[in-house]
Parts: structure tokens; sequence; C-alpha cells
């Protein structure tokens, strides 16, 4: 079995966090697809609250994980 390189290593973990970031994008619009207020439960102020409580969150794990894609992406590069 062979080794993978470390400039191989990184560039998959970068391209790892920049997944995982786009999969919460689609889990949050899931999200608010499933609170929307339809009338019945939830209304329009929880909804929002709701929406912007979670959406912080998601936001600073996005971010979180955009910051070291890039490192790893930049450690990638060097030599």
């Amino acid at each position: 079995m062979a080794a993978l390189s470390k400039e191989t290593t990184e560039r998959v973990a970068a391209f790892g966090a920049v997944a995982v970031s786009a999969v919460l994008v689609v889990l949050f619009a899931l999200f608010v697809l499933l609170t929307f207020p339809r009338g019945n439960g939830i209304d329009t102020t929880e909804a929002v609250v709701a929406w912007v409580s979670v959406g912080m969150v998601i936001l600073a794990v996005i971010a979180a994980h955009l910051v070291c894609a890039r490192v790893l992406y930049r450690a990638s590069k060097m030599e």
C-alpha cells in the first residue's frame, strides 16, 4: 500500500472542510424549510428567532472550517 504524501493529505483535508461547510448550508436550508410557519404550531416571530440563533452557530462553524481549509490548502502548496 502506497502512502499518501503530506501535500495530498492536506489538500484532501482542505476539500473535506469545504465539503462540511456545503453540507451545513444544505442542512440549514432544510431547517428553514421545516420550521417555516404554516399556520399551526410555530409562528413567524418564533421561526425568525430560531433561524437567526441556529444560523449564527452554523455560520461560526462554517467560518472555522473555511479558515482551516485555507490554512491546509496553503500548506499543501508550500514545499
